[in-house]
């Protein structure tokens, strides 16, 4: 059956089947819904563990210590691929990433929880950049559009379902532990397929150990991770805990700006050896323009799910699970944004429209969130997420389509790990950056109504905001956060978005179809075409080689001008030179039934000289004396 044989491209590369490949794609999208789950799962969990292990002054590592590790260890995570088998390093990604999970879910005390997180975090740096390239390994360029396209519907759902199930757990017998217990067989169910089912044959070229280890720029990485920890800190610390100007965010600060520029300068300096970010790749036009837009989607992306929710809790006053239903028309214009993009490149070949259409959407639909009012009709709160949504789903995996059009295949893990560190750090720094706004606005704006104490509100939350504030002062306060949301968060992913929308512009306009038939990394047409010549030559009946009679001294001559090679019975031909005045000639190497022979002919005026070989047809021969008046 046709479901059931492997799919076979040129140079005898073979794709696994239909069946074999729709259960790995089922497995890598769990595997992605995973890491997008984990990211938002936790948030309505956090008071009944700060409760558990009375630990309120660690509420900002429970979401920084997993964005530190996530952030810190992918590029590292695109360095090990490139030397690493795939499978076995996704696989291994898998295990870290369930081993944290585990240790979060049985976890004894505060500390315990946020090394669990940690190593969560660093499990799920490998294992999104791990499922993208097995993907380049199972199936052809042309076809990933809309398998990639996937992806995008499955951070949506995630980014909805996660505080869902969040609120669901923690309310129930379950528990806040199955928030991360629920990752364990859904995670061992991955493994399985990729382990029993994923035959990865491309064999990768590995130097010796020594060679390797250089390879992975250890130095690059010592500097570059503790850059990422000390920022990410900085602006989470300045948002739950401490002032902009304590010394502590002002030391943090300091230090990620030396090691960042120390990282900066090493790459230059290593950028004709093994570099983290190679100057090939991260300036390869397409590849840095892609980086921003992705900048832009994981900032837009994450703070919408984080305070669209909120806003309707805040102003609405709705429940959580009344709140994740409200934002189902985000969620499902990016999942019809992300098939749609698939399909439609899928038929054209071209991506760059959609990012550059995305671009726009995003920034559209962002402005749109700015001006919603505490009385916002459903059209305005609907519609303006569909805008966004859309624009997030064209936008989301077009740059990984671009490093796997336009880079060389041992690059590949390198740019998409890029690509994935632009989205995450997006996310990472707007959801601190947000956070900030809107408590500083929130916190100032409750400071001009009398009668209101803003420590007392921002303990309550959103969905006690209403039983909290006296109802003389409710529509002040509401009105407070409203603005707080409104100019806060969402003005800043406006900004962001409207910044780097140029930057879709310098996206290469370059066809995924240009491969299509072809095995990855496959010779051109034209260089298949130069690789078969000697073949057709080799299995080419060779012509008969003759002597050719010599010249006699008084009819020497120059060079002749003409040469012809051609046969009879379709394999004949006339000189591409002729002439009325006795300057015309025949082919000189004709034949019937495959016979053949040479024939060289010189003129000067009238005279001719001929010089015919052996086997030459005894009727061409009557022809030449015809001609020649003999």
């Amino acid at each position: 059956m046709p479901w059931k044989t492997p799919i076979t491209a040129s140079k005898g590369v073979t794709y696994p089947s239909t069946a074999r490949l729709v259960i790995i794609l089922l497995s890598l999208y769990i595997s992605i819904f995973l890491v997008a789950l984990d990211r938002t799962i936790l948030g309505p969990a956090i008071p009944e563990i700060t409760n558990k292990f009375d630990s309120i002054a660690d509420i900002g590592w429970y979401g920084s210590a997993y964005m530190v590790t996530s952030c810190g260890f992918v590029l590292l995570f695109g360095r090990i691929y490139t030397y690493f088998p795939t499978k076995i390093i996704f696989l291994a990604s898998i295990a870290l990433f369930e081993a944290g999970s585990a240790l979060c879910g049985a976890a004894p005390s505060s500390v315990a929880l946020i090394i669990g997180r940690a190593i969560a975090g660093m499990g799920t740096s490998g294992i999104y950049t791990g499922a993208i390239l097995i993907i380049t390994e199972i199936v052809p360029l042309h076809r990933r559009p809309l398998i990639q396209g996937l992806f995008g519907v499955c951070f949506g759902v995630a980014s909805v379902a996660g505080p869902l199930l969040g609120g669901a757990f923690t309310g129930s017998k379950a528990t806040w532990r199955w928030c991360f217990y629920i990752n364990l067989p859904l995670g061992a169910f991955t493994a399985a397929i990729v382990i029993f089912f994923l035959r990865l044959k491309n064999r990768k070229e590995r130097p010796g150990w020594k060679e390797t280890l250089w390879g992975l720029d250890p130095i690059g990485t010592l500097l570059f991770l503790p850059s990422i920890v000390c920022l990410l800190l900085a602006l989470e610390w300045a948002a739950a805990e401490y002032s902009w100007t304590d010394s502590r965010i002002i030391a943090l600060l300091v230090v990620f700006g030396v090691l960042f520029v120390a990282f900066i300068g090493w790459q230059v300096a290593m950028r004709k050896q093994n570099a983290t970010l190679p100057g090939r790749i991260v300036f390869q036009r397409s590849v840095m323009c892609g980086g921003i837009t992705q900048f832009a989607v994981g900032a837009s992306m994450l703070t919408c799910s984080l305070y669209i929710p909120l806003w309707f809790q805040a102003i609405m006053g709705v429940n959580a699970m009344q709140s994740g239903v409200r934002t189902i028309p985000l969620v499902l214009s990016v999942v019809i944004g992300s098939i749609s993009s698939g399909i439609v490149i899928h038929r054209i070949g071209y991506y760059t429209p959609f990012v550059i259409c995305g671009a726009v959407l995003l920034s559209v639909g962002n402005g749109m969130l700015t001006t919603w009012t505490v009385n916002s009709p459903a059209r305005e709160w609907i519609g303006y997420q569909v805008v966004v949504g859309m624009g997030v789903g064209w936008m989301m995996q077009q740059p990984n389509l671009a490093v796997q059009t336009l880079l060389d295949k041992r690059d590949i893990p390198t740019g998409t790990a890029f690509i994935s560190l632009c989205q995450s750090l997006g996310a990472s720094l707007f959801a601190s950056v947000g956070q900030n706004i809107f408590l500083d606005k929130f916190a100032h704006g409750l400071r001009g109504i009398d009668g209101v104490h803003p420590d007392i509100i921002l303990r309550a939350g959103a969905t006690d905001l209403k039983n909290t504030v006296p109802r003389v002062l409710r529509p002040q306060v509401l009105r407070v956060y409203n603005e707080s949301l409104t100019e806060g968060p969402f003005l800043a992913c406006l900004i962001v978005a409207c910044l780097v929308s140029p930057a879709a512009l310098g996206m290469e306009w370059k066809s995924v179809k240009k491969d299509k038939g072809m095995a990855p990394n496959a010779p051109r047409k034209d260089e298949e075409a130069g690789q078969r010549a000697p073949e057709m030559r080799e299995t080419s009946a060779p012509a008969p080689m003759v002597a050719v009679p010599p010249i006699p001294p008084d009819l020497a001559m120059d060079p002749p001008r003409t040469s012809l090679d051609s046969r009879k019975s379709g394999k004949s031909g006339k000189s591409g030179k002729s002439g009325k005045s006795g300057k015309s000639g025949k082919s000189g190497k004709s034949g019937k039934s495959g016979k053949s022979g040479i024939v060289r002919v010189a003129s000067k005026g009238k005279q001719f000289q001929r010089a015919i070989t052996t086997r030459v047809n005894p009727d061409l021969k009557d022809d030449f004396a015809r001609r020649d008046g003999l």
